[in-house]
């Protein structure tokens, strides 16, 4: 489970724990040396899941499967105390705040996450420091354990036999693409414009004619703030936001507004809510300078000079994605598209209309003509597109899909080697399993480690 998931689940469990009623008396239904697991442990983690992912049935099992995993854990965390495994406290401590303020801006304000939590910010930080060390923990000493598995072809192809020929995967058409984007430039009259429309907002907040987040609410063209008064929690080291936007920001004072201000996103006028040392309240309105079909031709003729040196070699893609492209979501990734499980074939489904229409007379190795279109945020841009591979629909086979399968292979590998670390080092940890836990099928594989205790 990924951090954000971990801790997105503590914050649920916290609510969830005051908004319930007890109706069974907690108890410990099992212990690895000196960690206890509760009842209410596995109960809570259960409903997470069901909350996290509602359309999904659990299996009848489910306990068990948790249960089990939490052996697990705590035998890794035990073990990596008693292997003296060096955490970074300062960075623990760096992404356990970097989580904080994804919940504040997950619920709007600080406030608003204290009131559902119970808890201040400095409550709930502390309550998760230990099960986010502990956890960071375990994952080490996972990692330790199985960084020496490798995986050969041969037992590559001996997991791929293996597999009955009517459960063998099926695949959708995939291709990998790379793009290089240009965003045309409005020219300055608009821009001038935009300004002065800006001013004229600024100058109604602070005479009183008329509140921030009506404005915000009515012209602003953010959608992730707008229906929320433009409000949004920052923090002056968090990366993810444009440092113009930040520098401005913490400039002002509590209730300032600012002069325009011109980010890779438009102009924005920004209002200091409220600030904290580096934790700040703002309230902002954007507007994008429209661009007109001269400035988008204007691009279109700039990318077109770009394909045309591709195409005769005097440049490679990559390195005109690094001196080209306006597209910060794929220039560090060579230009490629990553589909949403990171890797660069991405399923049809996963493009915009206008990319697959232009991709569907394409062959392997072609750079397509410049496209006009609009991106996720609304804005106008142009690209050219690198149609590099393309798959067709098929059942998995050892040929086109040896690297998935490999991948599979290698987890499967891993997997076998904590089950042989885990009967190997239990036996050293003394370990309680409540009786009607037991009979779990999970629990039972690992048979006398877990029935020491009867």
């Amino acid at each position: 489970m990924k951090k954000v998931v971990f801790l997105f689940s503590l914050v649920l469990s916290i609510s969830a724990a005051q908004a319930q009623q007890k109706v069974l008396a907690d108890k410990i239904i099992g212990k690895v040396g000196d960690r206890i697991i509760l009842y209410s442990d596995i109960t809570n983690q259960i409903a997470d899941m069901q909350r996290q992912s509602p359309a999904v049935q659990a299996p009848a099992n489910v306990g068990c499967v948790v249960l089990q995993n939490d052996i697990m854990s705590k035998l890794l965390i035990l073990q990596g105390e008693r292997d003296s495994l060096k955490i970074d406290d300062e960075n623990i401590e760096a992404e356990l705040d970097n989580q904080i303020r994804g919940f504040i801006q997950m619920y709007g304000s600080k406030e608003a996450l204290e009131e559902v939590a119970g808890k201040t910010v400095y409550q709930i930080k502390e309550d998760f420091k230990q099960p986010f060390r502990e956890r960071k923990l375990a994952d080490m000493m996972r990692s330790k354990i199985v960084e020496t598995v490798k995986i050969t072809p041969t037992e590559v192809k001996g997991y791929f036999d293996r597999i009955p020929k009517d459960s063998l995967r099926y695949y959708e058409s995939a291709l990998e693409i790379g793009q290089i984007v240009s965003y045309p430039k409005a020219n300055k009259e608009v821009e001038a414009y935009v300004v002065k429309e800006m001013l004229e907002y600024k100058r109604q907040i602070e005479q009183a004619h008329k509140p921030f987040e009506l404005l915000a609410k009515l012209h602003s063209e953010d959608p992730g703030s707008k229906d929320n008064g433009g409000q949004y929690t920052i923090n002056r080291n968090d990366k993810n936001w444009d440092p113009t936007f930040l520098a401005t920001a913490f400039r002002l004072k509590e209730g300032q507004i600012s002069a325009p201000v011109k980010s890779k996103f438009g102009y924005h006028i920004i209002e200091l809510v409220k600030r904290n040392g580096d934790d700040a309240i703002v309230r902002h309105i954007l507007k994008i300078p429209p661009v007109t079909d001269d400035e988008v031709k204007i691009s279109i003729h700039y990318l077109d000079s770009v394909r045309s040196k591709i195409i005769s070699g005097s440049i490679d893609f990559g390195e005109a994605v690094n001196r080209y492209t306006n597209d910060e979501e794929t220039k560090f990734n060579g230009g490629f598209i990553a589909a949403r499980d990171g890797s660069t074939l991405v399923n049809i489904d996963q493009l915009d209309k206008d990319m697959v229409l232009a991709l569907k007379e394409m062959k392997p190795g072609d750079i397509s003509q410049p496209q006009a279109y609009t991106d996720e945020r609304g804005k106008k841009a142009v690209r050219i597109m690198y149609l590099k591979t393309r798959t067709e629909p098929h059942r998995e086979n050892f040929k086109d899909d040896y690297n998935r399968i490999a991948q599979r292979a290698a987890e499967e590998k891993k997997n076998e080697a904590m089950q042989k670390w885990f009967k190997q080092t239990a036996t050293s940890y003394y370990i309680y399993i409540d009786d009607e836990y037991k009979k779990c099928d999970g629990l039972k594989q690992w048979g006398e480690v877990l029935g020491m205790d009867k």
